[in-house]
C-alpha cells in the first residue's frame, strides 16, 4: 500500500481507522521506530559540492538520480586452479545494472548518464536501508500528526511545523500502513528483505526428506524484478525448480509468507530508486541557516558508485568530466583504462544471452550447464548434417573409384585383342 498524499482528513476519521484494525497497539511517536540494518560502509566520507568545488578530488553526484536497468546471474568459470569451490568449474555471479540519471529524467535517461554494474546483494542491502529510512520517517510523522488530531480533535496546537506536514498527508491511510508494518509478524508475514543474504530455511514441516534448502534473493521475470528463491547450497547459485519459498516459512503462529513492502520499492520500472541530492534536515535552531548548507551526496548513491563497475565516457556523464579535471589520485585515469572492458561486459549481461539461472542461451537452448556441455537443437542438426554428408562423399568417392578401376580394365582388354 502506498502513501497517499492528498487533504487532511476530519479527527473522527482517524479513531474510527484505529478501531478497525485490530492488530493496531497504543498510539505512540515511537510506534514506527525499528533497527536500520548494518550500515553498508562504515566510515565513510561525505561528498559535498560547495559553490561548484570539489574537496579532494570527490565527484559530485548531487544533479543525478538512480535508475534500476536489470538483475541477472551469469555463470562464469571459477579462477580457482583446478575448479572452485566444492570442485565446481562454474560459479553464479549475480548482478544488478543500474544508471545515475540527471534528476526527473529516469523515464528517458538517454544521455549525461552513468551506467554501472555491481552486485545483487550489496545493491538490495543499500536501496533497502534507503527504503526503510524512508518508511521510519514517513510513520514517525504520521504517528505525530495522529496523535496531533487525536489530542486535539484536528485543532491547532500551536506548531505550525506539524501543522503543515500534516496538512500534506492522508493520515488515515499512512496511519494503516505504518502499523502493518510494524504488526507484520502478527499478520502471518515476514520481511523479504531479511532474505536478501543467502541463509537456510529452518525444516519445520518435515518435508524435505532431509535435504536442506537456502532460500536468497533471485531475479525474475527476464530481470526487470527480484524475489525471494528456494536454492540447493549455500551459495544460493542452484535454483531449486518448482519450488515455492512460502510453502517452507513457518513462525509461531504456523505458515508464513512474504511481505515485499521494500524490495519492490528497488526496482520500478520507470521511476528514479533514489535522488542523489541528500535531504536537508530539519533546521532544529529555526534560524534559517539551512540555505548555507553546502548540497551533499546521499549515502546511498555514495556506496553504490565506490561498489560498482562503471562505464560512463560513452554516455557522456558530465559528473565524470568534472571529475577528471579535480582528481589529483589517478583514480580517473585507472577507471578509463578499464572503461572498455567494463563496458563490453555490461553490454553482453544486458543483450539476453543469460537465462534466468545464468547459463549462456542460444537460440532458445543452453549451450552451458552444470558444469558440463550440452548440444542444442542447431548443433543437432548440424552435426548430423555432416555425418550424412561425410556417408554421402564416401558413397560417391566409391562409386567413382569402381567406375575408374572398370574403366581401365576395358580399355587394357580392347588393347590386347588389337595386339593379338
Amino acid at each position: 500500500m502506498k502513501l497517499s498524499l492528498i487533504s487532511f482528513l476530519a479527527a473522527t476519521g482517524y479513531a474510527t481507522a484505529a478501531s478497525s484494525n485490530p492488530f493496531a497497539p497504543k498510539v505512540s511517536a515511537n510506534t514506527a521506530a525499528s533497527a536500520y540494518t548494518a550500515k553498508l560502509v562504515r566510515g565513510a566520507k561525505v561528498m559535498r559540492s560547495l559553490e561548484g568545488q570539489q574537496e579532494d578530488g570527490e565527484i559530485d553526484l548531487t544533479n543525478y538520480s538512480i535508475k534500476f536497468e536489470k538483475c541477472q546471474f551469469v555463470k562464469e568459470f571459477a579462477g580457482e586452479e583446478g575448479g572452485g569451490e566444492d570442485g565446481q568449474f562454474l560459479q553464479t555471479k549475480r548482478f544488478i545494472i543500474f544508471r545515475l540519471c540527471p534528476n526527473n529524467s529516469c523515464g528517458s535517461c538517454n544521455y549525461d548518464f552513468g551506467e554501472y554494474l555491481v552486485d545483487l546483494e550489496t545493491y538490495l542491502q543499500a536501496t533497502t536501508e534507503f527504503v526503510e529510512q524512508k518508511q521510519e520517517a514517513m510513520c514517525e510523522t504520521c504517528n505525530q500528526c495522529y496523535e496531533q488530531a487525536y489530542n486535539n480533535d484536528g485543532g491547532d496546537d500551536n506548531n505550525g511545523d506539524n501543522q503543515n506536514d500534516c496538512s500534506s498527508i492522508d493520515v488515515g491511510t499512512c496511519y494503516e500502513e505504518c502499523q502493518n508494518i510494524e504488526n507484520m509478524e502478527d499478520n502471518g508475514y515476514l520481511d523479504a528483505s531479511e532474505f536478501i543474504e543467502c541463509q537456510a530455511l529452518e525444516n519445520n514441516n518435515n518435508n524435505n526428506n532431509g535435504v536442506q534448502y537456502y532460500a536468497g534473493a533471485m531475479c525474475a521475470s527476464s530481470g526487470s524484478r527480484i524475489k525471494i528463491g528456494v536454492f540447493t547450497d549455500e551459495e544460493c547459485s542452484t535454483l531449486a525448480e518448482n519450488m515455492d519459498v512460502e510453502s517452507m516459512l513457518y513462525g509461531d503462529n504456523g505458515a508464513m509468507k512474504l511481505s515485499y513492502h521494500k524490495i519492490k520499492s528497488v526496482f520500478p520500472e520507470s521511476d528514479c530508486v533514489a535522488s542523489c541530492l541528500q535531504e536537508e534536515e530539519q533546521d532544529e535552531n529555526n534560524d534559517g541557516n539551512n540555505n548555507q548548507q553546502a548540497a551533499e551526496t546521499a549515502e546511498i548513491c555514495q556506496t553504490l558508485y565506490e561498489a560498482a563497475g562503471k562505464c560512463e565516457s560513452i554516455h557522456g556523464f558530465s559528473a565524470m568530466k568534472y571529475y577528471n579535471n579535480n582528481d589529483g589520485n589517478g583514480n580517473y585515469y585507472n577507471q578509463v583504462r578499464n572503461e572498455e572492458a567494463v563496458c563490453n561486459y555490461m553490454s553482453n549481461v544486458m543483450s539476453g544471452i543469460y537465462d534466468t539461472s545464468g547459463e549462456i542461451s542460444i537460440s532458445g537452448g543452453r549451450s552451458i550447464t552444470g558444469g558440463g556441455a550440452a548440444t542444442t537443437g542447431g548443433q543437432k542438426f548440424a552435426l548430423t548434417f555432416f555425418i550424412l554428408g561425410s556417408v554421402g562423399l564416401a558413397g560417391y568417392a566409391a562409386m567413382l573409384h569402381q567406375q575408374l578401376t572398370k574403366g581401365a580394365k576395358s580399355t587394357l582388354t580392347q588393347q590386347g585383342g588389337a595386339m593379338a
